[in-house]
């Protein structure tokens, strides 16, 4: 029952950035997440599911990004990332040259307030902020709310590629 909570809330965190992203014009493809859409050769060589969204930016490429339902960890700001996850994005973002991304909201926000991070900050930040969980046995990183480019419902890309290159300073 938990799993289908978690899929349905995952689906619903998909949709509502899927609006996002065509309020404010942002062209991407949405990856199908169906078995049969899926290459066995990256499955073999990453065992990783796919990101949710390839996101096109305009004379610089595209990043690919998985949408997460995630809630902060009862008690501090800090939002749990599966560390088995990670590693095998980081794998797949370092052998094909590729950025993966996470964006993470939830009903708490009002799916209003996306937060952003790259996976390889995630690696960095995870260095000191490695947990097992006591219910399920599984390895995350627990990181701080402060490690993620906020945008809001009213902001568009800009705002995160200012994050990017000028850095917390520049706002």
């Amino acid at each position: 029952m938990k799993g289908l909570y978690r899929k349905i809330k995952g689906r619903i965190t998909e949709s509502r950035f899927k609006e996002w992203l065509d309020k404010h014009g942002i062209p991407y493809w949405y990856i199908q997440q169906d078995l049969k859409t899926f290459s066995l050769s990256i499955k073999k060589m990453f065992g990783v599911k796919r990101p949710d969204f390839m996101i096109l930016i305009p004379n610089i490429g595209f990043i690919l990004v998985d949408v997460k339902y995630k809630r902060l960890v009862h008690g501090y700001k800090k939002f749990p990332l599966d560390v088995e996850e990670v590693a095998r994005y980081s794998s797949l973002q370092r052998y094909f040259n590729l950025q993966v991304w996470y964006v993470i909201s939830n009903e708490d926000y009002n799916y209003k307030t996306w937060f952003w991070i790259p996976v390889s900050k995630v690696l960095e930040e995870g260095k000191m902020r490695r947990f097992t969980s006591s219910r399920s046995g599984e390895e995350f990183f627990a990181i701080p709310i402060t490690s993620f480019i906020q945008i809001a419902d009213d902001d568009s890309l800009e705002r995160l590629f200012s994050k990017c290159f000028i850095g917390e300073r520049g706002s």
